[in-house]
């Protein structure tokens, strides 16, 4: 495939090759039936996706293994004897059958992992509106271990709507039931692949299990997987590396239970192999007219930039990728792109920047527009068929190395970071030649882009270990260079920053080294 659609800005010349109508009859399946982790109609919805994948000539295997999961049941709110509209959530502690009473913090806002209060039994959230929106609330990434698994919520958290929040914090007598039925049950996840042995690949990957049907999160987004890998297919000569897709369970009611499983069971295949990680979620929903919002790595940003302009007219602003969505990939070092797609504008959206209708039961097949669910496929189609084709995968570590400068100039301070900054500078003096570079043997030039990848994306994105899950919270760049001043002798903060320096310093060297490396043979 030439390069002339890429330097004229020009849509993908795969992009006339996506189906509106295949779209359409897969978004409608997806829409058949709920989806709630380790659920039979779940698995039978997998099973579908199975077939189709299959007759596009892929590989196909559904792995089983057990996940920690929550899923909410009925939930009551009695204030001062008078019912209250409510939902309980995912991690949520289930109250006794008679209830809670007492006088209960109330919080206004979607319940979040951050917004737990320490040492509250009940807490109350307000919706921003009438609608409630199901939500998980453990902060714990994945499915817990011996030791995360004290630090699962200890709270029964409700919501009740916007008109019922002022009646609630009035009520001298708050009576609170949850029902949350939680435990290990077995999940399923669905790997297809179209890869050579031992052949670097293309992770793309999103979620299958839903709140209720979740036709736009996350149908849209199997739909978008579903005619990417059809149409990719059609040129598989012309890869480079192979691809492959993963279907997971455990997003919504186990917090990437699945993700964070296949991260730790494969993660020497996916440290040796992984290009990239493209995540999609909640594709082709109704009103979502803005893509400029999109989340990339920076290494990954001029893709995401070229993607969105070529196919949906936008420019593209460049946001760090969240800590959410499936990125369990980041400790071992794989680049990632996407997530949620499209947003409402800003007078119209609400959590996330999508529809009303978001993890709620109304996420149903009239929440799709035909056209958006086109138009954000051709952005998916246009990233995933670059990195199978290009003959050196589109990261841009200079546009990483310039970020990291930025940072460790705007932390230098509470610890000497100049050995970092100018390791960071290298780095971008070291990519910026290697991108002019004309790469003889292609294999080896990919080969050092994996070295740095594995080198910067984990300083990047967590907070030291690259085997483990950090907590699911918002983070900054460079994480464990974060200083929040939450003690008063800072000399306790210096302990942990002292550390954390070393760590960048040394990542940042071997980066830098990877690049000498690869230019000196």
């Amino acid at each position: 495939m030439g390069s002339w659609w890429r330097t004229a800005g020009r849509p993908s010349p795969l992009s006339a090759e996506v189906s509106r109508e295949r779209l359409a009859a897969s978004v409608a399946e997806l829409a058949r039936r709920p989806k709630h982790a380790g659920t039979a109609e779940e698995l039978e919805s997998l099973r579908w996706v199975e077939q189709e994948l299959q007759s596009y000539g892929y590989a196909t295997e559904l792995l089983r293994h057990d996940a920690y999961i929550s899923l909410p049941a009925a939930a009551r709110v009695e204030a001062d004897g008078e019912p209250v509209s409510c939902i309980t959530h995912s991690f949520s502690r289930p109250t006794p059958p008679e209830g809670i009473e007492g006088r209960f913090p109330v919080v206004d806002g979607l319940a979040m992992p951050g917004t737990l209060i320490p040492g509250a039994t009940v807490q109350i959230h307000v919706s921003p509106h009438e609608h409630l929106h199901e939500m998980c609330i453990s902060p714990v990434w994945g499915s817990p271990d011996d030791i995360g698994v004290e630090r699962l919520p200890a709270a029964t958290v409700v919501t009740v709507p916007a008109s019922a929040g002022d009646r609630v914090r009035a009520a001298s007598r708050v009576r609170v039931f949850a029902e949350v039925d939680t435990g290990w049950r077995p999940t399923p996840i669905l790997i297809a692949e179209r890869a050579e042995p031992d052949e670097p690949f293309v992770l793309f990957s999103g979620h299958h299990d839903a709140w209720y049907i979740g036709a736009m999160d996350n149908g849209g987004a199997n739909a978008t997987m579903l005619e990417v890998a059809r149409v990719c297919a059609l040129r598989r000569s012309e890869w480079r590396r192979g691809l492959r897709l993963a279907f997971w369970s455990g997003h919504s009611q186990g917090r990437y239970s699945s993700s964070a499983w296949y991260s730790d069971h494969h993660w020497e295949e996916l440290e040796a192999r992984a290009v990239a990680h493209v995540n999609v979620d909640s594709t082709g929903g109704r009103g979502n007219v803005l893509v400029d919002e999109a989340t990339a790595s920076a290494e990954l940003r001029a893709l995401a930039r070229e993607a969105i302009a070529a196919e949906a007219g936008q420019q593209f602003r460049g946001l760090r990728m969240l800590r959410a969505g499936d990125q369990s990939f980041w400790g071992i070092g794989v680049p990632s792109i996407f997530g949620n797609m499209g947003q409402q504008p800003p007078e119209e959206r609400i959590a996330f920047g999508t529809g009303w209708w978001w993890h709620t039961p109304d996420d149903t097949l009239d929440k799709i527009d035909p056209d958006v669910l086109v138009r954000d496929t051709r952005i998916y189609l246009h990233v995933v068929s670059r990195l199978l084709t290009e003959r050196v995968p589109p990261l841009d570590f200079a546009e990483t190395g310039r970020d990291l400068v930025r940072v460790l100039e705007e932390r230098d301070g509470a610890v000497a970071l100049a050995r970092c900054v100018e390791r960071a500078r290298a780095l971008v003096e070291r990519a910026d030649r290697f991108a002019v570079t004309q790469h003889v043997d292609a294999t080896r030039a990919a080969e050092c882009l994996r070295r740095v990848s594995r080198a910067v994306v984990p300083i990047d994105y967590t907070t030291g270990d690259r085997f483990g899950h950090d907590p699911a919270l918002g983070q900054p760049a460079l994480p464990s260079l974060d200083d929040p001043g939450r003690l008063a002798d800072p000399r306790f903060a210096g302990t942990r920053l002292v550390r954390a320096a070393n760590r960048v310093a040394v990542s940042l060297r071997e980066a830098v080294a990877a690049f000498d490396e690869y230019a000196a043979t």
